[in-house]
């Protein structure tokens, strides 16, 4: 086996995955990584080939657990098709069956959750409507007056607004009419005025 050794980001290439991923792997399954003198990890041929049969588990559907059942045989380098397989199929009916029980247990869950909050709700519209109806009892001789001090309000300053302007409307009036009755007495004034002028300047003449 060649002694070729490989920094990390160089095996995260070499088995086509990101450098975290492979501390992840590291430490989940327990992968003895070696660190040269100061301190980094590094990787022999061995530690990519191991790698690279964990990436294709992954890709056919093994989840790090089965996987980590399956490590003693990966680390002797032996083939691991058969048991993976048996493998997957106990992993995967286990799963079918716990999703199953999660599902009925959410569903149940789901069910008591609704009732609960139903239960709530209508113990909570019955004291709101009873909060309300005493609210209403309890005041409704001041709301009454509020009413109707307001109404009485408003009503008063409709009036008031309409009294003023009825008479600003008449002072209008009386003042046209003012005017035109000056007007007319100028009118005959001056027309006496004239006439008187005229009958003067007749008397002199025949005199």
């Amino acid at each position: 086996m060649s002694d070729k050794r490989y920094i990390i980001s160089d095996a995260s290439k070499l088995v086509d995955v990101e450098s975290h991923v492979l501390r992840y792997w590291e430490e989940e399954l327990e992968i003895k990584i070696p660190r040269n003198e100061l301190g980094h990890r590094y990787y022999t041929e061995f530690h990519i080939k191991l790698l690279q049969r964990i990436k294709l588990l992954k890709e056919q559907g093994f989840g790090l657990k089965a996987i980590k059942m399956l490590m003693p045989e990966l680390m002797e380098g032996k083939d691991v098709t058969e048991k993976a397989q048996e493998l997957l199929k106990e992993t995967l009916a286990e799963e079918e069956q716990a999703g199953d029980k999660d599902m009925l247990a959410v569903s149940e869950k789901n069910t008591a959750v609704q009732t609960e909050t139903l239960t709530k709700m209508e113990q909570f519209q019955t004291i709101l409507g009873e909060i309300i109806g005493q609210a209403l009892r309890d005041n409704n001789e001041e709301l009454s007056k509020s009413v109707s001090h307001q109404v009485s309000d408003h009503v008063i300053k409709e009036m008031d607004y309409l009294m003023r302007m009825k008479e600003e409307q008449e002072e209008a009036r009386y003042k046209k009419l003012d005017e035109t009755i000056r007007s007319y007495q100028k009118g005959r004034t001056e027309a006496a005025a004239a006439k008187a002028e005229r009958r003067h300047s007749l008397f002199k003449k025949r005199k």
